[in-house]
């Protein structure tokens, strides 16, 4: 009888989950405690301030996040300003061009910081700080941070175009996670984010009118949402760029009503709605819908694994004095 060969797990899947574990023992959530004892107070206050200005910051500094730490690791790589032709950042890349805000934020609580502690806080740690405090002023819980985090000297257009799109599939999503070492169970807890935030039209247009190619809507889509959307999104060019709440029903609250949505049909994005429908995500969407306990305590450990991808330490990468410039 043929015997089945064991199948072993992938070599660089191990690679990245020892390399996740080395960089967790190498932060500290004490870091800046003798150095910096003001800076949580600093970013929080600046993150506050910024939110009372406008309300959807808190979910475009969670997105900022996410885009930095999905680019060659949480760098911030994607603070990083173009410099005529002899340097070339990420922020005009596809998926971050008219998509990605919060830059001048991040600028404005690091000039106080340096203030405060001159060439001591790096970027990237001041942006994952950013981060969780936007989540936590909407509503989200509060979880630990551990920092020690350095900045990248260099960035990546090239990668910042291969970001997960809402037009991908779940398969290249799940595969994109799991290249930076993050599981499925990641996947649904980080799209909750979408619980906050705004989406433009032209990335579910095709929901509305021609799913599929089909000529007509995604027959998936809750009647009443689907003729409110054809509505403020109709069938034209000039639409594309018109924004609508990823969660109308709690828009600026971070809650589990993204979760909630998904199951009534009423999720806006496609690769937000396939959550609800594929076997490996649909009971994790739906243990979120009603235990929003648990969502939010998930959401703080996938978020602390996010912002282990990639991380500079020691004495890679610099400090920057700048978060737009390099040394």
């Amino acid at each position: 009888m043929e015997q089945k060969a064991f199948k072993r797990p992938s070599v660089n899947l191990f690679y990245v989950f020892f390399l996740s574990h080395l960089v967790f023992c190498q932060l500290d959530y004490r870091f800046y405690d003798s150095t910096c004892p003001s800076l949580t107070m600093i970013v929080r206050y600046g993150v506050w301030s910024a939110i009372a200005n406008d309300t959807r910051m808190a979910a475009s500094l969670v997105r900022l996040h996410f885009h930095d730490c999905f680019v060659n690791g949480c760098d911030a790589s994607i603070l990083l300003d173009d410099i005529d032709s002899t340097f070339v950042g990420e922020k005009t890349a596809r998926s971050n061009q008219n998509s990605v805000r919060g830059y001048e934020v991040i600028d404005k609580i690091k000039a106080n910081v340096e203030k405060a502690c001159p060439s001591t806080v790096s970027c990237s740690d001041i942006l994952t700080l950013a981060a969780r405090e936007a989540a936590n002023i909407a509503g989200a819980s509060y979880w630990m941070v551990p920092l020690g985090r350095r900045d990248s000297r260099t960035a990546n257009k090239t990668a910042a175009n291969e970001l997960p799109s809402p037009f991908e599939s779940l398969d290249n999503i799940i595969a994109k996670f799991n290249a930076k070492g993050l599981d499925t169970k990641d996947v649904v807890v980080l799209s909750g984010a979408h619980t906050i935030g705004f989406a433009q039209c032209f990335t579910f247009k095709q929901r509305l009118f021609n799913f599929g190619g089909s000529g007509k809507p995604d027959p998936d889509l809750e009647a009443s949402l689907l003729k409110g959307l054809q509505t403020v999104c109709p069938d034209q060019v000039d639409s594309d760029t018109t924004l609508v709440p990823l969660d109308s029903v709690t828009t600026n609250r971070f809650d589990n009503s993204y979760y909630r949505n998904l199951v009534n049909s009423s999720g806006l994005l496609q690769s937000d709605h396939v959550l609800s429908t594929d076997n490996r995500t649909a009971s994790m969407v739906l243990s979120y819908s009603r235990y929003p306990y648990l969502f939010l305590k998930d959401f703080g450990a996938s978020m602390v694994k996010m912002a282990n991808i990639g991380v500079l330490t020691g004495q890679d990468g610099e400090i920057r004095k700048n978060c737009k410039v390099v040394n």
